[in-house]
């Protein structure tokens, strides 16, 4: 079997269940703007240069237009069907354009649709700022720019969505064809682990039970809830002489724009938060596997987001068992039960996410069991293993193939399982 992967700079979201199928000896294929990370036995075609669909003067100024992304996409799939290597699915994201025109290249071939995120003018991340103002112009680019993720949605045999608040913002004619889906946490790598420790910048050595505040996202932004961690760190701060504050995310943007004075947000909310060097540490995007014992440490992990597309780390830092105070907002209501595996905070109030945290450093005596219940909640539900099992039965179902061989589950006990 052949299942080719359609993704702007994949594998993405793709990474886990093309490694599986490769193990279950599928001929995978990425085609692709940019390659994020690079996966043994993926065949990689990409689209931005021009040539590998067939010229178009090979010229790529590094931000090749939708349609153009569709049809380049387009035309390595019909080079695949006419030279006998048509794939047996199409799988990719809805977003960028380069899902527009696979049934054009290949009008039999099922094609799956991965639904991350449909932009609406009211309910989600446009307009949640309260200073921010809707304009017809604005409500015109979002229409625009679902405009391309329409023409695949007519498209696609079903699609995939990584959380049901994530599908309900796709229109109400599409989704009895959307089900929702996660791609998985590795459960068995973001595991408690009372023992891990992690050093930071200046030498010190920090470990499970150290009153340390963790903070982690792609890009330091408005979007995740960076400037309210700040201020409500800063409170922390001045209440609490022994807690430090450990930050992991980049400089950059990810989604919004920035502070437009220049500089970072994370150099604009230090001048803002006044906060002493000494008590916050900010380390940069860093690896995962660091990621994951900065949550293995971490006595109390604050989480913030706008209403929209839930990260991974969030997800990753409840594996680990850390203690969380998240934000008040979809999609995180889907994951958090407040008291119950995690606390919940009003995303505007940086008084109540201060307190909230300050609850946590406390280690009241319902903390244990929070945290227990946090990992449970993501054995259950987000489990790397299930879901890639739950995303190769659809896959099979749809082109009529056997089921492919089920690796058994690990039997993973809550919390006790680090030993």
């Amino acid at each position: 079997m052949h299942i080719v992967f359609v993704h702007r700079r994949g594998p993405g979201q793709f990474v886990h269940i093309a490694r599986r199928l490769i193990q279950d000896g599928w001929t995978v294929t990425l085609i692709c703007e940019t390659l994020d990370r690079p996966v043994p036995g993926l065949r990689v075609l990409r689209y931005a240069d021009g040539t590998a669909a067939g010229g178009r003067n090979g010229q790529n100024d590094g931000s090749v237009p939708y349609l153009e992304a569709g049809r380049r996409v387009a035309d390595i799939l019909d080079r695949l069907g006419r030279s006998g290597r048509a794939p047996s699915l199409v799988m990719g994201h809805t977003a960028w354009g380069g899902m527009m025109f696979v049934k054009d290249a290949l009008p039999d071939t099922p094609m799956i649709g991965f639904c991350e995120y449909y932009f609406q003018p009211e309910g989600g991340d446009i307009g949640f700022a309260p200073s921010e103002k809707r304009t017809l112009e604005q409500r015109q680019t979002l229409r625009l720019r679902n405009a391309v993720q329409l023409s695949t949605l007519d498209q696609m045999d079903f699609g995939i969505s990584p959380t049901q608040w994530q599908k309900s913002r796709y229109p109400s004619a599409y989704q009895p064809k959307i089900i929702a889906q996660h791609e998985g946490i590795d459960t068995s790598r973001a595991r408690p682990d009372p023992l891990a420790t992690f050093r930071l910048p200046d030498g010190s050595l920090l470990t499970a039970g150290d009153p340390v505040v963790t903070f982690a996202a792609r890009d330091l932004e408005p979007y995740r809830g960076f400037p309210q961690f700040m201020r409500a760190a800063a409170l922390v701060a001045k209440r609490n002489p022994d807690v430090r504050f450990v930050v992991a995310g980049g400089d950059g943007v990810s989604y919004g724009s920035g502070p437009g004075d220049g500089t970072s947000w994370r150099k604009h909310l230090q001048d803002e938060s006044d906060l002493p060097p000494e008590r916050i540490h900010f380390l940069g995007q860093i690896p995962h596997a660091d990621l994951v014992r900065l949550f293995q440490v971490s006595a109390a992990h604050v989480y913030l987001t706008y209403p929209f597309v839930l990260s991974w780390s969030f997800l990753e830092a409840m594996s680990c068992g850390a203690p969380i105070l998240a934000s008040d907002t979809d999609p995180v209501r889907e994951v958090i039960k407040h008291g119950y595996n995690g606390r919940l905070a009003d995303f505007w109030n940086t008084e109540k996410i201060a307190d909230g945290i300050e609850e946590l450093l406390a280690d009241p005596p319902y903390l244990e069991k929070m945290r227990i219940e946090a990992r449970k909640t993501i054995l259950a539900r987000f489990d790397l293993n299930r879901c890639c099992a739950q995303t190769e039965r659809l896959i099979t179902k749809l082109i009529g193939a056997p089921p492919l061989r089920q690796p058994a589950f690990q039997k993973q006990a809550a919390w006790s399982e680090a030993g």
